[in-house]
């Protein structure tokens, strides 16, 4: 019996879902930027003062769990804007520490959203133009992500500023490497939830900008 047509058949539904994947999840991370853009403009419009590391660290970790338990049901979408929300929340305070304390901090500001933004598209765009497949980088960019995270907390705790600079340089390239890992999963079959697909990049382009506007402001702040 011939299994070409059936070959093809699958071939071609594989690659219908993963399309599906790619838009869905490239729509849910448009929705979830804005909102979290908005939750941000809120929090400076108010000027809300910072959460401390504990709320941060804890309600980013206890949303993050909560998504990741409803990844399959219609309420994982609800809790994937709850957390973009509190995410653009955290920023709102940073970013307006920037604004009040360094005279030009609109221009770092817009520059490291240039930046990011620059950066994803071009991973993404290459990823997804190339499809390469990245998935080799999963076992290095945990064990990097964890690292660099442990240090950022001993550099807040020991108030080490140059640790800290480092700290914000490894995640730029971490959270690069995390744009082509997710990427190619999504296009190879290998993430196949747009849910946790669109946390994972939205993760990757918050931290690309947070780190990107910590070492603009330490090389290119006007106080």
């Amino acid at each position: 019996m011939n299994q070409q047509p059936y070959a093809v058949a699958r071939s071609t539904e594989s690659v219908l879902a993963t399309n599906k994947v790619i838009r869905n999840t490239y729509i849910l991370l448009s929705m979830t930027l804005l909102f979290s853009a908005l939750t941000a403009g809120i929090a400076i419009a108010t000027n809300m003062p910072y959460f401390g590391p504990i709320i941060t660290i804890g309600g980013y970790f206890g949303l993050l769990f909560l998504t990741t338990a409803l990844r399959n049901s219609a309420w994982g979408l609800l809790s994937v804007f709850a957390l973009t929300g509190f995410m653009g929340l955290t920023l709102g305070p940073m970013i307006n520490a920037y604004l009040t304390t360094f005279s030009n901090g609109a221009e770092l500001v817009m520059l490291a959203m240039g930046g990011t933004g620059a950066i994803f598209l071009g991973l993404s765009g290459y990823a997804l133009t190339t499809r390469k497949d990245f998935s080799f980088l999963g076992g290095y960019l945990f064990v990097g992500i964890l690292t660099a995270f442990l240090g950022g907390i001993a550099a807040l705790i020991f108030n080490l500023p140059i640790m800290s600079l480092a700290i914000s340089a490894i995640f730029i390239l971490l959270m690069s490497g995390l744009i082509l890992y997710e990427t190619s999963e999504i296009i190879h079959g290998g993430e196949t939830n747009y849910i946790m697909a669109t946390i994972t990049l939205y993760v990757s382009i918050y931290n690309l900008f947070a780190s990107l506007l910590h070492l603009l402001g330490a090389f290119a702040g006007e106080r």
